[in-house]
């Protein structure tokens, strides 16, 4: 009986080199499925990868090999239709057989069987966001994403008197102390005992008394004159700035929910909102999400209120933007979180009210956003908040803006936004 032995490196992953030979000779097929998947995941749904369908045609691969040679005819086991020498018709429209189970193929002539496989959440992410990458991260790391944190680090023998070890002195004093008079003490201890025995003898010594007694007060003057604390002794508490990376990130979500923005218009704002998510997940641990939306007034709501709640009446844009700088002033310090914003709109808004949001989002908002975009979902010309939104395109670098007119734009709009740039 034969044995065979696995002595290849990766034995538990034997698969592993397959898988991603496979992974990239059929990319464009698996970036279709994942852009689709996109459309059918709430926003903060990233926990799992996606099951991806490929025709069976397109996996197919041409296979030299040696044949048996010779005429032979046979028939399968198991089956049941035919028999040896039946001949079995072309199926109509020139394709490879459907996947039915009736063996007709397909109208546009090609096979319905597909290969389904799972690919996993981070193979999801990397497909995806191929190519991507945060603006400005690397300018922002400094400032932004790497905070720095005081630690205690020992003691030094210098400092400041508001930074004094009480304890840890008054130890170096004893032990200080300790050390310069034991010895004294010592002597002193043995010449009292010395003088016990001298004034109980018979008879009286009465100068090597005197002498002893000197030699006592001799010894007690020099332990008395040792000081209780000295500069020596001082210890100071040491303090040292290590750097701490941030990985909290909160991702603000600003829409229109007037009158004018119709379902549509809403399911395309999610599906950027998806894709933003997603994105930030790949840089930050923990992403706090706060969707605001507005019509003349803002609210913060839940996320199905958000897509899907109906309201009527005018727009005033710069409602949402002020809730959101108090949401930010109460529960995101910028010393300690990253933040992003993305507006959608279909552009409406009252025109004396674009000049205002302009100026909050100059003096408050993007100064302490790591990215603001804006996105307007309309095929109608550009009224007054797009042209506002134009002045801070110069003098902002982490403000961008982009027209979506229809869903096909989603995806190559975000990568617009967010492409990388190559030296």
């Amino acid at each position: 009986m034969a044995q065979f032995i696995d002595r290849r490196l990766n034995g538990k992953n034997k698969s592993a080199v397959n898988r991603q030979r496979f992974l990239r000779r059929h990319k464009e097929k698996i970036k279709e499925s994942v852009a689709d998947a996109v459309n059918r995941r709430s926003i903060t749904n990233t926990e799992t990868g996606e099951d991806v369908s490929i025709p069976h045609k397109d996996i197919n691969e041409p296979v030299f090999h040696q044949g048996k040679g010779g005429l032979k005819e046979r028939v399968h086991p198991g089956n049941d239709q035919f028999s040896t020498g039946d001949k079995i018709e072309r199926p109509k429209g020139g394709g490879q057989g459907g996947g039915s189970g009736e063996g007709e193929a397909s109208q546009d002539g090609e096979g319905q069987d597909e290969f389904v496989f799972q690919i996993s959440k981070d193979e999801y992410l990397d497909i995806l966001f191929e190519d991507l990458e945060l603006p400005n991260l690397e300018k922002n790391q400094v400032n932004k994403i790497t905070e720095w944190k005081t630690h205690r680090a020992g003691y030094q023998t210098a400092g400041v008197p508001a930074n004094i070890a009480i304890v840890k002195s008054l130890q170096q004093s004893l032990a200080r102390r300790t050390a310069m008079t034991a010895g004294k003490k010592r002597m002193l201890h043995e010449l009292e005992q010395e003088l016990d025995r001298i004034k109980m003898s018979e008879p009286a010594q009465l100068l090597e008394e005197q002498r002893i007694q000197e030699e006592i007060k001799v010894l007690r003057h020099k332990i008395q004159t040792v000081p209780f604390i000295d500069t020596f002794d001082l210890r100071f508490k040491n303090y040292q700035r290590r750097p701490i990376p941030s990985s909290q990130a909160v991702m603000f979500c600003l829409m229109d929910v007037s009158g004018s923005m119709d379902q549509a218009t809403k399911d395309i704002a999610k599906r950027f909102y998806v894709l933003l998510y997603l994105f930030l997940t790949r840089t930050y641990e923990n992403v706090d999400v706060v969707f605001i939306r507005h019509h003349t007034q803002a609210k913060e709501v839940d996320e199905h209120e958000f897509f899907y709640s109906q309201e009527t009446g005018g727009t005033i844009v710069s409602s949402a933007l002020k809730l959101m700088n108090e949401i930010i002033a109460k529960r995101y310090p910028t010393g300690e979180w990253n933040i992003y914003a993305a507006q959608a709109s279909d552009g409406d808004n009252w025109a004396d009210d674009s000049p205002r949001c302009r100026e909050l989002l100059t003096k408050h908002l993007l100064p302490n956003c790591q990215y603001y975009s804006y996105i307007e979902i309309t095929r109608r010309s550009h009224q007054t908040l797009w042209h506002e939104y134009e002045k801070l395109e110069g003098d902002f670098p982490n403000f961008a803006m982009k027209n979506i007119r229809a869903v096909e734009d989603i995806f190559p709009v975000f990568r617009e936004l967010f492409k990388k740039e190559h030296a």
